[in-house]
């Protein structure tokens, strides 16, 4: 497959392509990580690609790091290797070459691939709509690529043309009216997006539905798809089918996934792939050593691994949304996902508007209902101009909701859990919460949840290993994971790691995410970007800068952690010193 060793500046252009797409978007950590691996490679310090040295020089540790106690180095190695598959397995299928960091070392090599794009079988494309130039305003328009010119006629090979440049012009005029017209107005609805609710094809609740598939009989293979059907049946993003062993034909449908779980290529190993059964596409492929299967850390394996797939962050929605392939209450996920992972007024709006048209046409899924709560509440709370009713009672009567629809819902009771928290009450906040970890804890996002919920109880040395679990093992998650952990560490004194976290969320333009990002300035006593960031929060955010403490309560934090933020955040520069 390789035609020959890729030149550097070709190595340097696939590194930007890589840090620039959607699948890294999500991970500082991993674009960071990667930068490093590369520059370092085409430095010629291959040799210097060791553990203590990427904790030194990435990830901030001191001399006393030790690889044997601290795997941050090897997790984070690991994620990145989930992330390049991720990405060449969906927005990279066509790039002329391919990064790969081999298992067992950190020296990246690369695979220039022969004959670019054309040998790629994915699915075509569409042309991306007007709606999908507003969901990232620095996206720059690409035509999908034509099929051969020798396989079509002529005429239809001008008329093809002729509609990919009409469709990019549309795109750029798209971007055009965002960027003068989007941000100011606050009146973006869904179809600014990934298309109205009324477009929004299949049934109203329709999940990915996923398979599991055994090669065979053998104890290992049994025990491991056993506990990896344990932790997808808690995941109320998808649907679990059940499928006979013998069963290995192909479904048409677009949104059908299947793990296999196969012997792996050594004697003792387990091969789990994850594979999009109408194309055949491999999203994922991860061998289990013999000691990952062993029962003390079997659980935390498999939790790594779905937790990287299954939820509306993970590969599954990821290849969903590349192709356009989301249908019903997909459509309306990952516009909820995108409010997290980039919080904004016209974001909330769009998700909130394509749940309501789902809960209006009938839908009968509790996550419906919990995502509209949280929604909601966070109208309330950040003072969103959609609902125009909204109110706490309102968001907690859908919590509510939804905890009827779905008992054993771990979604439904985080998001009552979650509202508990934001309106003060931390005793139910936490005893929802801990039932939502229960109900799937294979699932990272409830013990983030979780963590967070213990944090802004005050619970901070229970809830910071919980959270820190969660942050170490998955590289793309939401910001609120970093910032919990950020409190965390922040209240128990471990500056150094509260700095971490807080360096996580360079990419988040909020008030609390930017504070924890000058607080941490000022404890590594980086003066330049903490006068910075003060002159930022100043300009952005006046009321915050002028009464942080205001803020935090607000937001019902502990008094403590309260009084112990706006103190540092006084001593960093923001506003007049008390």
């Amino acid at each position: 497959m390789v035609a020959s060793t890729p030149a550097a500046p070709a190595v340097r252009e696939a590194l930007e392509r890589l840090i620039a797409s959607e699948t890294f978007a999500r991970s500082e950590r991993a674009r960071k990580l990667l930068r490093y691996l590369i520059e370092r490679e085409l430095a010629g310090e291959a040799e210097r690609l060791k553990g203590f040295a990427i904790a030194v020089d990435v990830f901030g540790k001191d001399a006393e790091f030790d690889s044997a106690t601290d795997a941050v180095v090897r997790v984070q190695a690991g994620r990145l290797r989930e992330l390049l598959a991720q990405y060449y397995a969906v927005e990279g299928v066509g790039d002329p070459i391919r990064v790969v960091i081999p298992r067992g070392s950190y020296v990246p090599s690369y695979e220039a691939m022969p004959n670019g794009p054309h040998e790629a079988t994915a699915p075509e494309q569409p042309h991306a709509a007007p709606a999908a130039a507003a969901r990232h305003e620095a996206e720059q328009p690409q035509q999908a690529d034509p099929p051969p010119l020798d396989s079509v006629p002529g005429v239809k090979r001008q008329l093809q043309f002729f509609w990919a440049a009409m469709a990019l012009v549309i795109v750029m005029l798209g971007i055009l009216v965002f960027r003068n017209f989007g941000p100011a107005g606050d009146t973006t609805t869904a179809s600014d997006f990934r298309g109205s609710t009324s477009s929004i094809t299949g049934s109203v609740d329709q999940l990915p539905a996923v398979h599991i598939h055994l090669a065979t009989d053998q104890s290992d293979i049994s025990r491991v798809a056993t506990v990896l059907r344990s932790a997808l049946s808690g995941f109320d993003t998808i649907d679990l089918i059940a499928r006979d062993r013998s069963d290995t034909a192909r479904r048409e449908d677009a949104t059908d996934f299947d793990f296999t779980v196969n012997p792996g290529p050594d004697a003792g190993t387990v091969l789990i792939e994850l594979q999009h059964m109408a194309t055949g596409r491999i999203l994922m492929s991860r061998v289990l050593t013999s000691q990952d299967i062993q029962a003390d850390t079997l659980d935390g394996r498999i939790a790594e691994i779905v937790t990287a797939t299954v939820p509306v962050s993970g590969m599954i929605y990821g290849y969903i949304e590349q192709n356009g392939l989301q249908k019903g209450l997909m459509t309306c996920l990952l516009l909820s996902d995108d409010y997290y992972m980039e919080q904004s007024a016209a974001r909330q709006r769009a998700a909130y508007q394509c749940l309501e048209g789902l809960a209006a046409r009938g839908a009968m899924s509790p996550v419906v209902y919990s995502e509209m709560a949280s929604l909601q509440l966070e109208a309330v709370t950040d003072g969103y101009s959609y609902p125009e009713n909204a109110s706490a009672d309102g968001a907690l009567a859908l919590a509510h909701t939804a905890v009827q629809m779905g008992a054993t819902s771990p979604y439904a009771h985080r998001s009552f859990g979650y509202l508990q928290s934001r309106i003060g009450d931390r005793a139910e906040s936490i005893r929802w919460m801990q039932k939502a970890y229960e109900l799937n804890t294979y699932d990272l996002t409830m013990a983030a949840a979780y963590g967070y919920a213990l944090i802004l109880s005050g619970s901070y040395s229970d809830g910071v290993p919980i959270i820190k679990r969660a942050v170490d093992s998955t590289s793309a998650h939401p910001g609120w994971w970093d910032y919990g952990l950020f409190l965390g560490e922040f209240m128990l004194g471990n500056r150094y790691a509260a700095a971490r976290a807080a360096n996580s969320l360079a990419s988040a333009k909020r008030s609390h995410y930017m504070a924890a990002r000058l607080i941490a300035a000022q404890f590594v006593g980086d003066e330049k970007l903490a006068s910075e960031l003060a002159k930022e929060l100043t300009a952005a955010y006046p009321d915050f800068a002028a009464d942080p403490a205001a803020s935090f309560a607000k937001r019902k934090y502990p008094q403590e952690l309260t009084r112990s933020l706006t103190k540092a955040l006084r001593a960093a520069g923001l506003g007049q010193q008390s």
